[in-house]
């Protein structure tokens, strides 16, 4: 991951939104675990590798559902944070395992940008401008409406935590990476840098997450 991408995106990097899940998604909030026996290993210092990789995988499912998690594991993920340090440690600490805990990593990066720049007038300006060359580039046809406003990169923004939350993991990256995408063929300069240095990371997390895992050993 570009280290610069976690300090430029803000500081409320993870629950961004207060996103509804949709009527087909998989995992309700009393479905998911975060298990106490590895939370608490993680603080000691004593839990092995293996384990460390699972409770990850279960922290990246649980992120998506912030605002509606019951009081147990959200105290959970709690613990996990503070002896982390902070949520931007939570991220780096998550992009350290390949998978689900990178991809959705690097996704919350970039919803993080989007946050940060989403209102600011050079962007929008920047945007409209290419949106009359361009009114619905390349996979947001469905996504973008028409007007071009402080709550258009907000709310690509809820779409893609909306399919993670939805334990739609693929179509999550698909979409940021559309996002992403477009933002660095509309905009200039350093911001535009950024968006492109995200659509790597997120791409790169993407092919990992897709490719087939090694047969286990005997």
């Amino acid at each position: 991951m570009h280290e610069k991408l976690l300090r430029r995106a803000g500081g409320r990097l993870i629950h961004r939104h207060d996103a509804r899940p949709s009527a087909a998604a998989p995992a309700r909030p009393e479905e998911l675990v975060l298990d106490p026996v590895k939370v608490r290993g993680l603080g000691e210092g004593t839990l092995g590798a293996h384990d460390e990789a699972a409770l990850a995988r279960e922290v990246a499912e649980l992120l998506p559902h912030g605002w509606d998690l019951p009081y147990k594991l959200k105290a959970a993920l709690q613990d996990v944070i503070a002896h982390l340090g902070s949520e931007a440690d939570l991220i780096r600490w998550l992009d350290t395992f390949p998978g689900r805990p990178r991809l959705t990593a690097r996704i919350y990066v970039f919803l993080g940008l989007l946050d940060r720049y989403g209102d600011a007038p050079e962007v929008l300006e920047a945007l409209r401008a290419a949106r009359t060359r361009e009114p619905y580039p390349e996979g947001l046809r469905d996504v973008l409406v028409p007007q071009t406003d402080s709550e258009t990169l907000s709310d690509l923004g809820y779409r893609v935590e909306a399919a993670l939350t939805d334990g739609k993991v693929e179509r999550a990256a698909v979409l940021a990476l559309a996002i992403a995408g477009w933002l660095r063929r509309s905009l200039t300069g350093p911001v535009a840098d950024l968006m492109g240095h995200a659509r790597e990371d997120i791409a790169q997390a993407a092919g990992e997450a897709a490719a087939p895992r090694s047969p286990a050993g005997p």
